[in-house]
């Protein structure tokens, strides 16, 4: 029989909790604050794994590339993830929530850096380098191509379904500008995809 847990550092031993004890609040009676955390951390990581490849291309719709997209679901699952317990229980739907954290953190990184170095044509990779499916697809190319802030709203409206309404609220912007932004985007897309068809 089994009296106690050890950690997953192997450091220390949690003895099982007396039958007597009082409970802390938020606790599970079984488990304690010790087990609570580790079942948070376990539910956490389970959502991760069968959300991160949706939160991938998300960000990769959102970033322009692979890379940045990975940065940005890194940076974003890391505070959502300090802050697990409150939102599994407070958000309807913690994929839109951490979707809009998403599109938040992109354009304030665009907005700290304002300097994005778009290019004609990409620089010679390397061999090893992967190239995803979608990489040379005329309308990813042509979204690709797009300023940050007008891919922002191209993404968040049709690939996420936000009406201009919830685009002006995630990105902290008015509808005029939400409405601008995209009527410039679908006239650049046309355009680049007109040239691509001809």
């Amino acid at each position: 029989m089994v009296t106690g847990m050890t950690d997953t550092t192997g450091l220390a031993a949690v003895p099982p909790p007396r039958a007597d004890a009082p409970r802390v609040a938020g606790t599970h009676p079984a488990r304690g604050a010790v087990g609570d955390c580790l079942g948070e951390a376990g539910e956490f990581g389970e959502f991760v794994r069968a959300a991160l490849p949706g939160l991938l291309r998300y960000g990769h719709a959102l970033a322009g590339n692979p890379h940045d997209a990975a940065d940005l679901v890194q940076s974003v699952l890391e505070k959502v993830g300090v802050r697990w317990h409150t939102l599994s229980r407070k958000a309807d739907d913690p994929i839109a929530y951490i979707r809009k954290a998403m599109a938040n953190a992109h354009v304030s990184r665009w907005r700290r850096t304002r300097k994005e170095s778009l290019v004609a044509e990409p620089p010679d990779g390397d061999p090893a380098t992967p190239v995803y499916a979608v990489e040379n697809e005329p309308l990813w190319r042509a979204l690709r191509a797009l300023p940050t802030r007008q891919r922002a709203v191209i993404v968040l409206r049709y690939y996420d379904g936000l009406s201009e309404a919830e685009i002006a609220a995630t990105l902290g912007v008015s509808q005029g500008t939400v409405k601008s932004q995209a009527s410039k985007a679908m006239a650049s897309l046309r355009l680049r995809l007109g040239q691509a068809g001809s």
